[in-house]
């Protein structure tokens, strides 16, 4: 509920929900950036990276579809650094990011001392006559990173030990990408895998409450599964 009370007032303007979801889940950030290391790419660009797929998650995330917000920004983020290293390489931030991130700070400054309160990334947006989603997107990408040694919140723990091992990293990430593919599925195959897997039915009881034969249910589950292991393949590439 925290989560999509702090989406809701995102998605309307409100910049410190926003940034509250960024810190909220920069472990998670980290832990995509952890995926794509060693491809000649800094660590901070790939932060940046994942950061506006995460931007992009908020805008875009639709609580309707039974989806947990993790779930459905992980492959988002993943998504946005694939589009980069494929399109252009090492990334680095535009100038235009750089121009425009500058100027919200100085008419930030100004709203604040006019208002006296933090005013909204739509209000700045405004006042420079720019898309919120392309202010959103320079202010991330211009942002700095987090350290990995600082302390989260009132604990000693540090984001470094929110991350797991790399075994661990890999299969949390096909774990949100194969609930997400499932989750995608028409109704009767996501049917048919959640009563198998979830409620671990045979084939023939299945069989028997959907009104098909055994045979039927053994090979569009043999369907199903060769379709989710060759998404879940293409997804991790």
């Amino acid at each position: 509920m925290e989560t999509l009370n702090l989406i809701t007032r995102a998605v309307q303007g409100d910049t410190t929900a926003r940034e509250q979801l960024v810190k909220k889940n920069t472990g998670l950030i980290y832990m995509v950036v952890g995926r794509f290391k060693n491809r000649g790419t800094e660590a901070d660009d790939l932060f940046q990276l994942a950061s506006i797929g995460l931007l992009k998650a908020i805008e875009n995330f639709d609580s309707s579809l039974g989806l947990q917000f993790s779930t459905y920004a992980v492959p988002m983020m993943m998504g946005e650094i694939r589009r980069h290293l494929r399109d252009t390489g090492p990334i680095k931030v535009s100038r235009s990011y750089k121009v425009l991130a500058s100027k919200a700070a100085m008419v930030r400054e100004q709203l604040v001392k006019e208002n006296g309160k933090e005013p909204a990334v739509s209000e700045i947006a405004e006042k420079l006559s720019v898309d919120v989603a392309e202010l959103s997107c320079a202010l991330t990408a211009t942002r700095a990173p987090d350290s990995l040694d600082e302390a989260c919140g009132e604990t000693n723990t540090t984001l470094k030990d929110l991350i797991p091992a790399e075994d661990g990293e890999d299969s949390l990430i096909n774990r949100l990408a194969l609930k997400e593919l499932i989750q995608a599925l028409p109704d009767r195959e996501k049917k048919i895998i959640l009563l198998r897997y979830l409620k671990e039915q045979t084939q023939a009881q299945i069989a028997k409450k959907m009104g098909i034969s055994q045979v039927q249910v053994s090979r569009l589950e043999k369907k199903i599964l060769e379709k989710l292991r060759a998404n879940l393949t293409d997804s991790s590439a």
